[in-house]
């Protein structure tokens, strides 16, 4: 459930966990394809090109796409890395006000 805002109470927020686990699992697949695209960029005549894949630019599509997916995934994570606020906890951004923080775990319940 959302956190109300720490400065203007607003329930609008965000939490940027999950934001930044679907910042680079999205950015590693359009990383990927992109990778695989450049890597296996045809030159030829376009109804050629459409008409069949050469398998030969199989492996150089796959290694491609492993190229960009690292790429994209490194530059996601560093990029969102920048937003997390320091200390520990969820971390949260407000929606409304643009404020960063984080609210605190909730505390173990003690083993009798």
């Amino acid at each position: 459930m959302p956190q109300s805002c720490t400065r203007c109470a607003s329930p609008r927020t965000l939490n940027l966990e999950a934001a930044q686990r679907v910042g680079v699992v999205g950015s590693t697949l359009l990383g990927g394809a992109i990778g695989a695209w450049r890597a296996t960029a045809m030159t030829g005549p376009l109804a050629v090109a459409v008409t069949r894949f050469p398998l030969a630019k199989l492996p150089a599509a796959l290694m491609g796409a492993v190229a960009g997916g690292q790429t994209g995934s490194r530059i996601a994570h560093s990029l969102l890395k920048q937003w997390l606020p320091l200390g520990n906890g969820t971390p949260w951004l407000c929606l409304s006000c643009g404020q960063a923080f984080r609210y605190p775990y909730p505390p173990l319940a003690s083993a009798h």
